[in-house]
Parts: structure tokens; C-alpha cells; sequence
């Protein structure tokens, strides 16, 4: 059976990505910083006949991650495919205003934090000769937009990697894939506005975003290509959203 590494799985993309794997009896090990969640998550996913190994760990926390990883049971070390999707957005200000706890978060989780736990999970696709990386980026790592700064700059940290990543290991057999994904309703703006519900809400108001599900669905999509087929990049918006700038909202 097939070994999928979710980080970030206690809530949003990474949640209905387990949930979606699931569905298809894939072993699955869920990382992610909110034990009680990743508890209840890993009974949800056993309930539904998947092997299931939570690590509940930081990915900013270098040394938590090189443990955590490294001593996996030996059942579990052969991961297929690897989901980097722990990351967020901290903060919306003009660069100006700019927070450096903010972006101390964001780069140590949406970069530094991706670094880790591939590093980790890297030496055993090179010794299987194959894996997949799968990056979860967004849209805002293709084009700025006004007060996205940092977050921004995160994103295309990660598009970069992901296009170096392909170079590096493609004598090793390893597939690296981007989603990036735009508008999407998960905890993303609530995290980003420090848990202002009504201005979260307000975000999507006016059209139809994405939802999690819609992006699990795509991600299984690219993690089951035939052996010989590596999506790179795939951008998807909701249908109301050209780009990071113009979006369609319907007024009452």
C-alpha cells in the first residue's frame, strides 16, 4: 500500500486531503501542531480503514522535525508521496506597517518549515528511486498583490524551490509538483486576521470561493498520474477570480 505525508492536516487543504486519501485506503501519516485535532483526525481516518501514524510537531522547530521524521517505525519510512502544505498567512499590512513576528512565521513555516521536512523525507525517495513532492503554494506565489508582501515573497520562495527541487532530483525518479491555489474559505483569513471572524467572512463575501475539498480533489489528481507523468504547476481559482487582483463579487 502507498505512504502519503501530510503536514499541516488539522485543518483546511491538509485535513481534506487525509480525508480525501482516505477514500482510496491509503496509509497516511498527518503532522500537525494541535494534538487534539490530529487525535481526532487519525480516528476519523482509521474509522474509515486507513493506517494511520499522527506526528504531532512544528514544522518551524528544526529539531523537532529531524526527530520526529528520523525516528519513524520502519513500516512507515518508505513515503511515497510528500503533501508540504503547513503554512499561512500572518498578518495583512502595507510593508511599511509590516509586523516582524509576522513575517518571522510566515517565512520560518511556509519556507524554512517546507525545507526541514523534505530534507528529511528526500534520502528515502532517493534510495526507493522514486516519490512525489507535492508543494502546496497559491496563486500569490505567481503575482503580488497590495498588502501581500511577505506572504507573497513566501510563495514564491516556494515556487522557486519547487522548480529547483525538480532539477535536483530528477536523475533520483522523483516527481515535484506545485497547487497553487487562489480565493479558497478554510481558516486561512481567520489565522491571517488573528481571528477577526466578521473581516474573515467579509473576504469571500460577494462570489463563490473555493473550498478545501476542491483542492483535495486536485491533488489526488496529481499525486495518481501514471508513473511516466509529473504535473508541475497547476494554478486553479474559482471561476469569479482572473488573478490576485480581479475578482467578481456580485453586489445585492
Amino acid at each position: 500500500m502507498s505512504v502519503i505525508f501530510i503536514t499541516g492536516a488539522t485543518a483546511g487543504f491538509g485535513k481534506a486531503i487525509a480525508q480525501k486519501f482516505s477514500e482510496a485506503k491509503w496509509d497516511i501519516i498527518i503532522n500537525g501542531r494541535r494534538k487534539e485535532r490530529l487525535a481526532q483526525l487519525e480516528e476519523e481516518l482509521k474509522a474509515k480503514g486507513s493506517k494511520v501514524l499522527s506526528l504531532p510537531f512544528d514544522v518551524r522547530n528544526e529539531q523537532e522535525v529531524n526527530n520526529a521524521i528520523q525516528q519513524l517505525p520502519q513500516e512507515w519510512k518508505k513515503i511515497d508521496v510528500l503533501i508540504n502544505n503547513a503554512g499561512l498567512a500572518a498578518g495583512s499590512n502595507l510593508i511599511q506597517d509590516g509586523n516582524s513576528a509576522d513575517w518571522n512565521t510566515m517565512i520560518d513555516t511556509n519556507v524554512k518549515g517546507l525545507l526541514y521536512v523534505t530534507q528529511n523525507v528526500i534520502p528515502g525517495m532517493i534510495a526507493a528511486k522514486k516519490g512525489h513532492i507535492i508543494n502546496m503554494s497559491s496563486i500569490a506565489g505567481k503575482e503580488a498583490y497590495m498588502k501581500g508582501n511577505v506572504y507573497c515573497a513566501t510563495k514564491h520562495a516556494v515556487d522557486a524551490l519547487t522548480k529547483s527541487m525538480r532539477v535536483d532530483l530528477l536523475e533520483h525518479g522523483i516527481k515535484v509538483s506545485s497547487v497553487d491555489p487562489g480565493a479558497a474559505e478554510t481558516e486561512f483569513s481567520l489565522v491571517r486576521l488573528k481571528g477577526d471572524v466578521e473581516k474573515a467572512k467579509a473576504v469571500y463575501k460577494g462570489f463563490q470561493p473555493l473550498v478545501a475539498e476542491d483542492i483535495a480533489e486536485i491533488v489526488y489528481f496529481v499525486a495518481t498520474r501514471p508513473a511516466h507523468v509529473c504535473i508541475n504547476d497547476l494554478i486553479v481559482t474559482p471561476t469569479a477570480q482572473a488573478n490576485t487582483s480581479h475578482l467578481l463579487r456580485k453586489t445585492e
